[in-house]
């Protein structure tokens, strides 16, 4: 090798270094390249995404102008019903209230006509009872006498009741 001193070594450095740097500058002019291809491409993309979009954006833009009263009026209307049915809703409780009061009155008469008509029925049952018990009894107390005087008409010892009494063994007083 042939001599190296300072300056070859150097000259040597110095032209590595160039060579770093001009290596350097291809791969920044080729990555400049290839951005701004990459650039390109995305403009080309994005129009052709903006040309397909617009018309569905511009559509859907004038959809809602044209519906945005409709939907207004319907928001209206809606609104409107809500407040009918509010307002016959409670109608409808008034009258249901009303209408179980008045059952409640009515069921409550009725309770009592039955109640006034039971204590009448009974109380006739009674007077019947009464009415048809006491004849009864004095007929049949009539009939009981009226079958001791026949008994003891035909009776054939003529024996009398205290004494058929007093033989039996039966030492107590008849009252």
């Amino acid at each position: 090798m042939p001599n190296l001193d300072t300056q070859t070594i150097q000259l040597a450095l110095v032209a590595m270094v160039a060579l770093a740097i001009l290596i350097q500058a291809i791969v920044f002019v080729a990555a400049l390249l290839v951005l701004r291809k990459m650039a390109k491409s995305i403009t080309e993309q994005i129009q052709d995404l903006r040309s397909s979009v617009m018309p569905v954006i511009e559509s859907t833009r004038d959809l809602f102008v044209r519906l945005a009263p409709k939907i207004e009026a319907t928001t209206t209307d809606i609104a409107v019903l809500t407040r009918s049915l509010r307002n016959q809703t409670a109608d409808v409780q008034v009258a249901a209230h009303e209408i179980i009061a008045r059952v409640q009155r009515q069921a409550s008469r009725v309770d009592t006509m039955l109640s006034n008509l039971l204590d009448a029925v009974e109380r006739a049952n009674a007077f019947m009872a009464d009415a048809v018990s006491k004849p009864m009894r004095q007929i049949s107390a009539f009939l009981a006498s009226a079958k001791a005087v026949v008994e003891s008409l035909r009776s054939s010892e003529g024996a009398s009741r205290a004494e058929a009494n007093r033989a039996s063994g039966d030492n107590d007083l008849f009252v």
